[in-house]
């Protein structure tokens, strides 16, 4: 099986961390920066079947159906994420975790079979490292540069 990690750390508390990373709408605006989708019908709750929703290509439908499997406020999400219908699932988990100065953010996605899966696994390894390392800062960036501000949702 293939399976990928990346791990970011970022000058930020992990409530904050863990805001940008289960609120839908901030969820899309980090997950478009990597070509990625945006949740519809999420919520951190178990159980919870929703769809990232992104521009369809050649050979993809452009939308990968999930579901929570498990949440552990604010340190842990897993779901699982299945490209097409007929596809196994495959499964991704965030884990935050406190480090001095900020917070270590780890990314896997687990489960790739096959041939298929390894180039797979390699595509969306692209995709999630523009995620994080694009897209992920500058909203903790607007998070951070509100709640300075003095907004109340913490956004610019």
């Amino acid at each position: 099986m293939t399976e990928m990690r990346i791990v970011r750390d970022y000058p930020y508390p992990p409530a904050v961390v863990w805001r940008a990373a289960t609120d839908p709408e901030l969820v899309a605006r980090w997950t478009v920066t990597g070509r990625g989708g945006r949740p519809v019908g999420f919520t951190p709750v178990v159980g919870t079947k929703f769809q990232l929703v992104a521009k369809p290509m050649p050979g993809w439908r452009g939308i990968v159906d999930c579901e929570v499997l498990e949440v552990e406020e604010p340190r842990l999400l897993r779901y699982t994420w299945r490209g097409e219908e007929n596809d196994n699932p495959t499964v991704v988990t965030y884990q935050i975790e406190p480090q001095m100065g900020g917070t270590r953010f780890t990314f896997e996605h687990t489960g790739f079979a096959g041939v298929s899966g390894f180039f797979m696994a390699k595509l969306l390894g692209a995709v999630r490292r523009r995620m994080l390392n694009v897209g992920l800062p500058a909203v903790l960036d607007d998070l951070a540069a509100g709640a300075a501000d003095g907004r109340p949702d913490g956004l610019s």
